[in-house]
């Protein structure tokens, strides 16, 4: 064969090899894209993230009050250098912290470097640690007023994400005729379906969904304070409110303030000592943790507490948007069968896109470590899906 021929052949193998690991590497980068963001989001496997060929863009912040029908709340915006991805709206779960709150800044801004538009709004009756159908009117006008400004959302549609009892509410305000054409998809991580199954479930009540763990004492508690009206007298009602939003704060401030985390627990327990009967039991029953007595006392009022239709999706109209569910495996604040329910809700109600992963690298809407890779994998291709949905 001619040397000419052969270098001629030599390039077309070269050119044929190069094609093929471009067009690798362009099917595998929305993967790579989604495994570093991962990284920067949990903190994992922080020394491999440097040799991961994905930059993380640089990130401006702007407060900002957003008009609702109930007056303005405040939110954070985060506006990346190349705003190439997506325009979202996040509400945090129930939780005394603000925009403010670490955990709540730092995945905002891990997104936006990401190169999404993110409004963080933490919902003013969460932050009291209640939930309400307010709240989630209260995410209706925001996704509204989101959508409605083409600076910030140039095709006028955005991405919910709604975290713990955030995410139903959002899949509830979703579904409204006022959102039909506003939204690319919603992502909802440890989100219920019905609430007051979710709250039965934290009650220890016949027939409520199980776990591999007892449900979490945050959550009875929280239905505690919802129906103060309920099992104390009125004149009681205001004294037991404060006591429990004490423990409340207390817990909340667990994973940022230990020192303040630990002033509230003693604050809560000597509440506890100048109630009077019946508040001074049930307040016990708070610092002890004792799920088992609230639960007893509770579950006869799950449907007077959370039965209002705008306060859980499967009892409210469906979203057609592409919805994503990620749900911890043994989440023991609301179990992993509310997402299950939920995907076979949306899809009987003709939803056409409805992703649900059940992983163990969540507990409740906390990242946990030492998982097999099988399930990271798992995650890294949701994650690559719903990103890709959530594009505007």
């Amino acid at each position: 064969m001619p040397a000419t021929r052969t270098r001629a052949t030599r390039f077309a193998r070269v050119i044929v090899i190069t094609i093929v690991i471009g067009v690798g590497l362009w099917q595998a980068w929305p993967m790579l894209e989604s495994a570093a963001l991962l990284m920067d989001m949990t903190g994992a496997a922080r020394a491999v993230r440097p040799w991961v060929p994905v930059r993380e863009d640089a990130v401006t912040t702007e407060d900002l009050e957003v008009p609702t029908r109930f007056g303005g709340i405040p939110t954070r915006l985060y506006r990346p250098r190349d705003a190439r991805v997506a325009t979202l709206a996040i509400f945090p779960g129930v939780h005394g912290g603000g925009v403010d709150e670490p955990r709540l800044s730092a995945l905002s801004h891990r997104i936006a470097a990401a190169g999404a538009i993110v409004l963080s709004a933490p919902l003013p009756d969460l932050r009291a640690y209640r939930l309400t159908t307010r709240a989630t009117d209260m995410i209706e006008d925001v996704t509204i007023w989101l959508s409605g400004r083409r600076d910030l959302a140039p095709t006028g549609r955005v991405g919910l994400v709604g975290v713990s009892f955030a995410g139903g509410l959002a899949l509830v305000a979703a579904g409204r005729p006022t959102m039909a054409d506003r939204l690319t998809g919603v992502f909802a991580l440890g989100p219920h379906a019905d609430l007051p199954r979710a709250i039965r479930y934290l009650c220890l009540a016949e027939g409520a969904p199980r776990t591999l763990r007892p449900p979490h004492d945050y959550g009875v508690v929280l239905m505690l304070r919802a129906s103060v009206g309920l099992v104390v007298p009125v004149d009681q009602r205001a004294a037991l409110d404060r006591a429990i939003l004490t423990f409340l704060d207390a817990s909340s401030a667990e994973t940022t303030d230990r020192t303040l985390s630990a002033n509230l627990f003693a604050d809560a327990i000597e509440a506890e000592r100048a109630l009077p009967e019946p508040s001074r039991t049930l307040m016990h029953a708070v610092n002890q943790r004792d799920v088992a007595t609230l639960g007893r006392l509770l579950a006869p009022y799950a449907e007077q507490i959370g039965g209002a239709p705008a306060l859980s999706p499967v009892r409210s109209p469906a979203t057609t948007a592409p919805v994503f569910l990620l749900h911890g495996v043994d989440d023991n604040v609301i179990p992993a069968s509310e997402s299950i329910e939920l995907q076979r809700y949306l899809q009987n109600a003709g939803n056409r896109r409805v992703e649900t992963l059940l992983t163990p690298l969540l507990t409740h809407a906390d990242a946990r470590a030492n998982v097999p890779v099988r399930d990271i994998w798992r995650l890294v291709r949701f994650w690559t899906r719903l990103w890709d949905a959530l594009e505007r």
